[in-house]
Order: C-alpha cells, then structure tokens, then sequence
C-alpha cells in the first residue's frame, strides 16, 4: 500500500532539495501580502522554507542570531523589519530587490512621464519587493 504525504511533508522535502522552488513560493508569499497585508500568510511562508532548510536553530546559526529572536520574528503578528527580513532571506540564499510595477496590474496611471510606471491599487509602496537567488549558500 502506498504511503501518502501530508502537503507539509512535500513542502518539507521539495524546499530542502531545491532552493529555486523554495524562493518562489517565497515569493508567491511575499506577493500576497502585498495584495492584501496578509503578514501571517508571508511569515508562514518563510517559516515553512526555514523548516526545510534545517530548522530555525539551523538558520538563526548560520544568520548570527540567537534561535529565540528568529522564532519571535516568525511568531509576530507584525511584519519584520526590512533589516531583519534582509538577514534571514540571505541565510536562506536569495535576497530583496526591487522591481517596476506591471501596467496591467492596474488601472491607477501616473501622468507624470519621469514616471512610467503605474502603482498597483492598494499597494503602500510605489515599488514591488521581491525575492531572486543569490550565491549565498
């Protein structure tokens, strides 16, 4: 008889093995929470990648930080600092950056010329953040 997995131990086994699908759902996570502020939704993500790549324990080592701290930016109802972010996503291997807005995300439109590019509704920043792979291992 087959064994079936649960969603989270083919989460677990796909993120350990391959850092690209890892930063994507990262990524799917982080564009979600630009969406709609969904803070849990992002911190749930990236606590599921920090699972599969060895453990808070694991990560807070290799980051410099103490276990307690990472677990507590993890377990927060708030969104962590964008220094604190920066830090764990290159313990993670990838890093922010920043990238223009796609035009037909929305039907807000500067007509500004120096600024082409068009905002998505609802968004806080003019900028979208997203995650990319980096050499960081």
């Amino acid at each position: 008889m087959r064994k079936l997995r649960t969603l989270h131990e083919f989460l677990m086994e796909r993120f350990a093995a391959d850092t690209e699908e890892a930063i994507s759902y990262l990524d799917v996570a982080l564009e979600e929470y630009q969406e709609d502020g969904d803070t849990l939704f992002f911190l749930l993500g990236l606590q599921h990648v920090i699972e599969a790549r060895g453990g808070v324990s694991e990560v807070a080592k290799k980051i410099g930080i103490a276990p307690r701290v990472l677990s507590d930016v993890l377990s927060s109802e708030e969104a962590p600092r964008l220094d604190t972010l920066n830090i764990i996503l290159q313990g993670l291997g990838c890093r922010l950056s920043i990238q223009p807005l796609k035009a037909e995300s929305s039907s807000l439109h500067h007509t500004d010329e120096n600024y082409p590019v068009t905002p998505r509704e609802n968004a806080d920043p003019n900028l979208e953040v997203t995650t990319e792979s980096s050499d960081i291992r």
